[in-house]
């Protein structure tokens, strides 16, 4: 199992956006197409749709845009790859949603239309039928019967038989779960997601174990690009994600792409394009490697992108990687803090509080910067990261370093969305805790995500002997856990005053009263009554804020007040708290430098997973009265390429799709798996 992983925060909670207008600078062309309609796009069952803003892209050299349009293009066609990975029935699923929703007709006021409607929108959003934060499966709202009559009457073919499809819907007990990371339970038969078939958890860590060569410098990320099953003599065998392997069809229309792009880049993007190509091509994870190493090495292109097999945090073993990809160009003028992170890396990397042993001695490569997103797909759309690190195999960031970014266009819209809504009104008991996260908020969550994303991933090594893979399925949250242990402990640092990046250690109080907040307390809104947590970031975050709580629950560094019936969570101590944060950061990358699984899995199953009912019941209740969305996420602006005589003269954007629309045009232009792979 490599190690992981580049996404922080998938959408920030507090969001309501009816006090949202568009940023004056954002619109900067007369084409009346091109102007962004109002922010909101859709609204329903937990989710807000946005729309996101891509400023400056229209003074890009014409090169630059054509770039940004292939590898957009090439981004669209891995939608149905994650759609099949999350659940291997999920493309005959939409596929059969979408025959009823686009023929039906009949009365669409309907109560079971209506229902089947945003069951589709909730299925669209989350590339399958389970949530994309819990894991759990959809409910779905509207009578089986209706749904049977509609199948009759509007699909044209099913893979499966219709009372198959049907249970596979209405049967809550019957692929309940994405991902089930429980302690005990044969995690891989547990889960719905399409990475294993027919095998057990013994043998598929049985299988990679036996891949591993301890002695190699340059150890392989095994099992990152193939469904692992047997073959019809039972003997165990991977299906490769490649040309000619599984997922072909698509991985063709990405090559296609990528080569377009290629012809419009300049060196260094042609040899790692050529690189991402030729590992499409063949399959082989050295390929993949090689292409990290050339393009984490690239920090001059104004263009970058993200295309392939990225992230683990869809296989509850860590082994495999859901399909994503993104295109972006750099916001130079945001990129001042970044760069004095990087310059200053060094310095954090020898002050971190953990054994000096697991200190790296040479940093190398480290680059951040801001950037605006151009193109989101697979597994960043339509909710997407906030900061992205990669790459992720520990021995690349070992030699070569890696990149860092934080998204500002898409923060941008996160922190307008927050004001306003009575959030920290209804959660934050202190008013001197509410005003400096109405001054400090946006600047502490983007050196949060910087710091995380930049240095916390980047920093520390493993012990020798430890390949990384040793703490298996806890692997996720816990590095997600030390990376922003890193960034919270810096964050109260004097260092970050001296270099100009912050103006007080108000920043660092207003970052860690929401966080302990946000760990302990508010995040639960996100869960269903009766659950457990699941999802790795949010485990991580619990983590840390119970393990601080209990901790310093003597010296009242953090505590629980009740007024009016209602409980907060208060930081008394914000030094005390910092002194804990460097405390759990020394652990838990002991942990991972030792590969130690026992102590990484006790820490995770103490703090991270169990929920207090009692506490989750209230927050449901005073989250609900606020009316605000726990999700959000975003549709794509489009590009037309401008042709004169048979030459392209210009790349035009446009913001000129709602949520519906973008869906249905995604899965008809660029649908090209079949339902069963």
């Amino acid at each position: 199992m490599r190690n992981l992983c580049s996404i922080l925060i998938f959408t920030i909670m507090t969001i309501n956006l009816s006090t949202l207008t568009s940023c004056n600078c954002c619109s900067s062309t007369s084409d009346e197409q091109t102007q962004p309609a109002p922010w909101i796009v859709d609204r329903f069952d937990d989710i807000k749709v946005l729309r996101y803003e891509v400023p400056g892209f229209e003074n890009l050299p014409l090169n630059q845009k054509m770039l940004i349009y292939y590898l957009s293009e090439a981004t669209k066609c891995g939608r149905d790859i994650l759609f099949d990975q999350n659940f291997k029935y999920n493309l005959t699923i939409r596929r059969a949603l979408e025959q009823i929703y686009t023929s039906y007709d009949g009365d669409r006021a309907a109560a079971d239309f209506v229902a089947m409607e945003k069951y589709l929108k909730k299925v669209w959003f989350a590339n399958g039928i389970h949530h994309h934060y819990s894991n759990d499966k959809f409910r779905a709202e509207f009578s089986r019967e209706w749904f049977e009559q509609m199948i009759d009457i509007y699909v044209k073919e099913l893979p499966i038989a219709k009372e198959e499809l049907c249970e596979i819907i209405f049967n809550p007990s019957l692929y309940a779960s994405r991902l089930n990371q429980t302690d005990g339970v044969d995690m891989v038969k547990e889960s719905a997601c399409n990475y294993y078939e027919g095998v057990t958890m013994k043998e598929v860590e049985e299988f990679y174990a036996a891949m591993v060569d301890e002695k190699d410098p340059h150890p392989i990320s095994y099992g990152l690009n193939s469904q692992l099953t047997k073959d019809a003599d039972g003997k165990i065998v991977e299906r490769v994600w490649h040309l000619g392997g599984m997922y072909s069809d698509a991985i063709q229309q990405i090559v296609f792409w990528l080569e377009k792009a290629r012809a419009v880049a300049e060196e260094p993007q042609k040899s790692i394009i050529d690189a991402l190509i030729n590992y499409y091509r063949t399959g082989n994870l050295r390929e993949f490697d090689r292409y990290n190493v050339l393009w984490v090495g690239d920090n001059v292109s104004n263009v970058d992108f993200v295309n392939g097999f990225i992230e683990n945090y869809g296989d509850p073993l860590g082994f495999k990687a859901s399909w994503e990809g993104t295109v972006n160009f750099v916001d130079s003028a945001a990129c001042h803090r970044t760069e004095i992170i990087s310059k200053n890396a060094q310095w954090f990397e020898d002050n971190s509080p953990i054994n000096p042993e697991f200190r790296k001695k040479e940093v190398k490569g480290v680059s951040a910067k801001v950037i605006t997103v151009a193109m989101l797909g697979g597994d960043c759309y339509p909710a997407t990261p906030i900061g992205i690190n990669l790459p992720n195999a520990d021995w690349i960031r070992k030699e070569y370093g890696s990149k860092s970014v934080t998204i500002d266009n898409i923060t941008y819209a996160y922190d307008n969305a927050a004001q306003g809504n009575g959030f920290n009104e209804e959660f934050m008991l202190r008013e001197e805790d509410r005003a400096r996260i109405k001054e400090y908020g946006k600047i502490g969550d983007d050196l949060h995500t910087d710091l995380h994303e930049c240095l916390g991933h980047g920093s520390g090594q493993l012990a020798k002997g430890v390949t990384g893979g040793e703490l298996k399925s806890y692997s996720s949250t816990l590095e997600e856990t030390r990376a922003d242990l890193f960034a919270l402990y810096y964050l109260g640092d004097e260092k970050l005053v001296e270099l100009g990046l912050i103006p007080s250690l108000d920043v660092a109080k207003a970052q860690y009263a929401s966080y302990i907040m946000n760990g302990i307390m508010t995040q639960l809104s996100r869960i269903e009554p009766g659950k457990n947590v699941e999802e790795s970031h949010m485990r991580n975050r619990k983590l840390i804020a119970e393990w601080c709580y209990e901790h310093g629950k003597d010296e009242k560094i953090i505590e629980w007040v009740e007024q009016n019936g209602k409980r907060y969570i208060v930081v008394n101590d914000f030094d005390g708290l910092r002194k804990l944060f460097g405390e759990l950061l020394y652990e838990v990358q002991r942990i991972k430098s030792e590969g130690d699984y026992e102590a990484g899995r006790k820490l995770v199953e103490d703090y991270a997973v169990k929920v207090d009912p009692e506490l989750h019941k209230e927050v449901l209740e005073r989250y609900a009265q606020l009316g605000i969305e726990p999700y959000s996420g975003f549709v794509n602006p489009s590009y037309e390429l401008v042709e004169n005589d048979g030459e392209v003269v210009d790349v035009k954007l446009h913001y000129n799709h709602n949520y519906i629309e973008q869906m249905l045009h995604y899965s008809k232009d660029y649908s090209f798996l079949p339902s069963l792979n």
